[in-house]
C-alpha cells in the first residue's frame, strides 16, 4: 500500500545475506496464515553493520517493526530465486527474533536483575532472566490496522497502545510526508485490514540464589505475541529479550490507577535443560580423572576425601554425608515395559533431635544444587508447595509453587512434621509420579516436578526406639516409603563423642590439625565439588552387573521376610531405592557400571535407615558414625557379613568375600 521506509533496506540485505537458508524454509512451509519466526544474533548483527545494530538496541519499538517488513520483503526475494517458484508460499507474517546472549550487550545495562529495572531501560533493548511463576491465557487482539485520508487518500499504519491497554489512537493530522502538508484529520477505515495476533501474559520472577539475605525476589509481567505464545510454562527458567514500556493497571474500586513496568517480548529462551550455572572447564575434569587414578588402589578412600567436602563445618556424621551426596547425584529414570517412566531422584528424610545438624546439612544441599528453593512445612501451604490458582484482572491464572519452581533441581523441607495432612497429601503424587495434577477454578492441567524433596523433621516427642519409625515421626507410611533414605539422629550422652566434637568446635581453623585430613579437605572445595556432583550426573548412566543385580534381589526378599515393623518401608519402593543408591553411587565413583560395592554401599545405607536391620547389628546411631582410617579394609569386613547372610539364599551363587578389585 505505501512504499518501504528507508531503513527497511539495508536490513532486508542483510537477511539475505546471512539468513537465506531460514528464510527458504519457510518459503517452503505450506500454511501461509502462520505467523514465523527468523533467529538473529544480535553480535552477527554487531559484526555486519555496526550503526544499525546500534539503531536497534536503541530504537527497537520502530526498528523491530522494519525488522519484520525487511523479513517479508527478504523472503519474498528468495521466493523469487527458487529454482521450482511454484513449490514456494509467499507469507504474510515473518518476526525477526534477536538473541542478545552472547553479545557485546549483555552487561549490567542491558542486562539486570528483574529487581533493578528502572525507568532508564524504558524503550531499549532489555534483556532479563528468571523463573515463569505464573502464566495466563491465551487471547487474541486486534492488532495493526490501515487508514487512508479522506483529504490527500494516503494509506497508513496505525498500531495499538500498550499503555492504554491495546486501544487506537488515530494522528492529528495526517502523517503523509509529500512536498505540501495535507492537514487532514478526517479518516477512513480500510475494511478487512485489521491484523489479529495471539497473546499471552506470563509473570517473571528472579532467582533467589543472585539475591542477599533479607532480599524479596521481584517479579515482572512479560507480554508474549504470535509465536512466542504458549512456548513456556509455569516453572521454567527462561531468559527473555525485549523492549521495557508500562501500562496503565486495571481500574479497579478503592485501588489507584498506577503505570506497571511490562516487558513486551521479542526473543525468549528456555534454560531448563542449560547448565550455564556451572561452567566444567576442561582441565577441571582432567583433574577428576587424575584423582581416581590416584586412587585407584584405594577407591573407598578417595570417596570419603569427597564427602569430607560435604558440610565441612560439621564433625563426622559419615552416614549422613554419604546420603546427601547420593540423593544429590541420583540414579538413572528409565522406561519400564509398559512404559511407564520410573524417577531417577531420589529423596532423603533426616529425623533427629535439636542440634543435630539437620538444617546445615539442607542449607549446604541447596548451595550445591543449581536450582534450589527452602521452605518449612509449616511456612508452606498446599499452595506455596504445589501450585495455586489466583485471579489476576478478572481471570484465573496458575502460580508456580515450591515443588514446580524447582523442577530439575531440589526442594529443602524444614520441619517437615508440621505441614497439615492435607497438605502432606499433595506431595505424594509429586514425590512418586513427579507431576502435580490440578484442577482449580476450571483449569486442568498437569505440571512436572521432577525434583529431589530433602526433608528435616524432629521426633514426636522422644524418640522410642521400640516403636515404628511412623509413630515416632507421626508421618504415614505411604509417606515414608516415597524416601529412599530415612536416617534418624539421636542425641544419646556419649562422653566420648562430645569430647571430640567439642574439640572440633573449638579449634576449627586452628593450624594445629591432622595432616591427611588436611590434605583432604583441601582437595575439595565447594566450587570443585558443586561441579563435579553436577559431571557425575551429566556424563555417567550406570548399568547394573550381574552380581549387583543378585545382590539387591537377595537383600530385598530377606527384607521382606523379615519386615515386622517396618512393612511400610519394605515395599517394591525399596527395591527401586537401592537399584538408585546403587547408580548414585557408582556415578560417585566415576564408573558407569554398578559393581557389587556399590550393591553393597546402597544396603548399608539402607540398612542405615532401617530402625531394626536385618543383617547389620552393630550399625549403630547415624549421629555417631565417622569418617573411618582405612575404609577399604573396614569395606571387606561388612561384606564378608551380608554375604553371609544372604548366602542362605538359593538364588544366591557361592561368592568369596574379597577386596574388589576396582
Amino acid at each position: 500500500m505505501t512504499d518501504l521506509p528507508a531503513a527497511v533496506k539495508p536490513l532486508a540485505a542483510f537477511l539475505v545475506r546471512r539468513h537465506s537458508d531460514q528464510l527458504r524454509s519457510i518459503c517452503l512451509s505450506p500454511d501461509s496464515k502462520l505467523h514465523y519466526p527468523l533467529y538473529v544474533d544480535f553480535a552477527e548483527l554487531m559484526e555486519d553493520d555496526p550503526p544499525l545494530a546500534r539503531l536497534v538496541f536503541s530504537q527497537p519499538t520502530e526498528y523491530l517493526r522494519f525488522f519484520d517488513q525487511a523479513a517479508v520483503w527478504a523472503h519474498k526475494v528468495i521466493l523469487g530465486d527458487l529454482k521450482d517458484p511454484e513449490i514456494g508460499i509467499k507469507k504474510e507474517f515473518i518476526h525477526v527474533r534477536i538473541d542478545i546472549c552472547g553479545s557485546p550487550l549483555e552487561c549490567a545495562d542491558t542486562f539486570p536483575r528483574i529487581g533493578c529495572v528502572r525507568v532508564k531501560h524504558r524503550g531499549i533493548l532489555l534483556t532479563l532472566k528468571g523463573t515463569v511463576i505464573r502464566s495466563g491465557a491465551i487471547k487474541m487482539y486486534e492488532g495493526e490496522r490501515w487508514y487512508s485520508c479522506q483529504k490527500c487518500r494516503h494509506s497508513f499504519l496505525v498500531y495499538p497502545e500498550l499503555e492504554t491497554r491495546n486501544s487506537i489512537q488515530l494522528p492529528s493530522y495526517c502523517p503523509s510526508q509529500r512536498s505540501k502538508f495535507c492537514g487532514g484529520t478526517k479518516y477512513n477505515y480500510l475494511e478487512g485490514s485489521i491484523t489479529c495476533h495471539d497473546y499471552q501474559e506470563i509473570k517473571i520472577q528472579e532467582s533467589t540464589h543472585v539475591l542477599g539475605v533479607g532480599a524479596i525476589p521481584r517479579s515482572i509481567l512479560v507480554i508474549l505475541k504470535d509465536d512466542l505464545v504458549d512456548i513456556v510454562k509455569a516453572g521454567d527458567d527462561i531468559i527473555v529479550t525485549g523492549v521495557l514500556t508500562a501500562r496503565w493497571s486495571p481500574d479497579l474500586k478503592d485501588v489507584r490507577c498506577d503505570l506497571d513496568p511490562v516487558l513486551i517480548a521479542n526473543h525468549v529462551r528456555r534454560t531448563n535443560e542449560l547448565k550455564s550455572d556451572i561452567t566444567i572447564p576442561h582441565d577441571v575434569i582432567v583433574n577428576f580423572k587424575q584423582f581416581w587414578s590416584d586412587f585407584k588402589d584405594m577407591p573407598l578412600k578417595g570417596r570419603n576425601a569427597i564427602l569430607r567436602g560435604i558440610c565441612p563445618q560439621i564433625f563426622g556424621l559419615f552416614t549422613v554425608k554419604l546420603a546427601v551426596a547420593l540423593t544429590l547425584i541420583g540414579g538413572v529414570q528409565h522406561v519400564d515395559a509398559s512404559g511407564t517412566k520410573v524417577r531417577g531422584e531420589s529423596h532423603l528424610l533426616l529425623v533427629g533431635d535439636p542440634g543435630t545438624g539437620k538444617s546445615q546439612f539442607l542449607k549446604f544441599a541447596a548451595k550445591l544444587s543449581n536450582r534450589s528453593v527452602i521452605t518449612t512445612g509449616l511456612g508452606s501451604t498446599s499452595a506455596g508447595l504445589t501450585v495455586t490458582a489466583v485471579k489476576d484482572g478478572g481471570e484465573w491464572m496458575l502460580e508456580a509453587g515450591a515443588l514446580v519452581l524447582t523442577d530439575g533441581g531440589l526442594c529443602c523441607i524444614d520441619e517437615f512434621d508440621s505441614m497439615r495432612e492435607h497438605d502432606r497429601a499433595t506431595i505424594h503424587e509429586a514425590m512418586e509420579q513427579q507431576t502435580i495434577s490440578v484442577a482449580k477454578a476450571g483449569l486442568v492441567t498437569t505440571l512436572s516436578t521432577r525434583t529431589i524433596v530433602f526433608g528435616a523433621t524432629n521426633p514426636k516427642g522422644r524418640y522410642d526406639p521400640d516403636q515404628s519409625l511412623s509413630v515416632n515421626t507421626a508421618l504415614s507410611g505411604p509417606l515414608l516409603s516415597r524416601f529412599d533414605i530415612v536416617l534418624v539422629l539421636l542425641d544419646t550422652k556419649n562422653p566420648e563423642w562430645d569430647g571430640v566434637v567439642s574439640s572440633h568446635i573449638l579449634f576449627e581453623g586452628e593450624p594445629e590439625k591432622d595432616e591427611t585430613d588436611e590434605n583432604l579437605s583441601n582437595i575439595w572445595p565447594f566450587p570443585m565439588l558443586r561441579r563435579y556432583i553436577q559431571y557425575v550426573k551429566e556424563n555417567f548412566r550406570p548399568v547394573l552387573t550381574k552380581e549387583a543385580e543378585t545382590v539387591i534381589s537377595s537383600y530385598y526378599q530377606l527384607q521382606r521376610r523379615s519386615a515386622t515393623q517396618n512393612a511400610a518401608r519394605t515395599t517394591v519402593r525399596m527395591l527401586e531405592s537401592l537399584i538408585r543408591l546403587a547408580q548414585a553411587h557408582a556415578r560417585l565413583m566415576f564408573r558407569n557400571e554398578v559393581t557389587r560395592l556399590d550393591a553393597i554401599t546402597a544396603i548399608l545405607c539402607i540398612e542405615s535407615s532401617m530402625t531394626t536391620s536385618a543383617i547389620v547389628d552393630s550399625v549403630g546411631n547415624a549421629l555417631h558414625s565417622n569418617f573411618t582410617e582405612n575404609p577399604d579394609l573396614e569395606y571387606i569386613t561388612q561384606e564378608r557379613l551380608i554375604l553371609e547372610k544372604l548366602r542362605s539364599f538359593d538364588e544366591f551363587p557361592d561368592i568369596e568375600a574379597s577386596t574388589l578389585g576396582l
